[in-house]
């Protein structure tokens, strides 16, 4: 059986989960802290990044949106992408570079705020949540009134935008993007009623004294 690699919260492995549970693909899940002496990360990742997907055969794929590709390719069956041609394909795409973007911005902000205060830099900050900001309303302007983000049926985008979303929630939960954008309120609400979403809903890992 697949193992997938993966660290808790992480909403870039929960694009991951989400993909199989939807394609029905069977997997193990690993949790594990890449920064730990324990980690067998390095095995398989030369980055030492999480999620990891390892094969039967021993072989792995790494970074999130390149296995969400490989996926696609070994299981196309039911299709995540968007069935409108190459610009709904490409719009699913750039929804995905958006929630990434949100998602390093909002990471950076979550270590850095765990600094000690006197060596926290401000501005450092303050250009994280603009990009959280800027990516936020660009979420919503794409996603405007419809059901879905991308075309007419669930894909990766709405795995994208769904998965930084919640992760919002559970990260930087005094960003009112909420109360700021409620067509990605009713976007969100609607993506975590889905069984893939219910089984795979982030929750902090807490690892001695620290909460990751």
């Amino acid at each position: 059986m697949m193992k997938l690699i993966s660290a808790t919260p992480s909403p870039y492995a929960r694009k991951v989960r989400i993909a199989l549970a939807e394609k029905d693909v069977p997997f193990q899940l690993i949790t594990e802290v890449p920064w730990n002496s324990t980690t067998q990360t390095p095995q398989y990742n030369p980055l030492e990044k999480l999620p990891v997907l390892i094969f039967e055969d021993g072989g792995s794929v790494y970074e999130s949106r390149f296995i969400l590709e490989v996926i696609e390719a070994r299981w196309p069956q039911p299709s995540l992408l968007p069935g409108g041609g190459i610009e709904q394909v490409l719009a699913a795409r750039q929804v995905e570079v958006i929630a990434d973007g949100i998602c390093d911005a909002v990471v950076l902000l979550f270590w850095e705020r765990h600094r000690p205060a006197e060596q926290q830099s401000a501005e450092w900050i303050a250009r994280q949540r603009r990009k959280v900001d800027g990516g936020l309303r660009a979420l919503a302007g794409i996603a405007g009134d419809r059901e879905w983000m991308v075309g007419d049926r669930f894909g990766l985008a709405d795995i994208a935008a769904g998965t930084v979303l919640r992760y919002l929630d559970v990260r930087f939960p005094e960003q009112p993007w909420r109360r700021d954008h409620p067509n990605l309120a009713a976007l969100s609400d609607r993506l975590e009623q889905r069984p893939s979403f219910a089984a795979t809903v982030p929750v902090p890992q807490v690892i001695s004294d620290k909460v990751v």
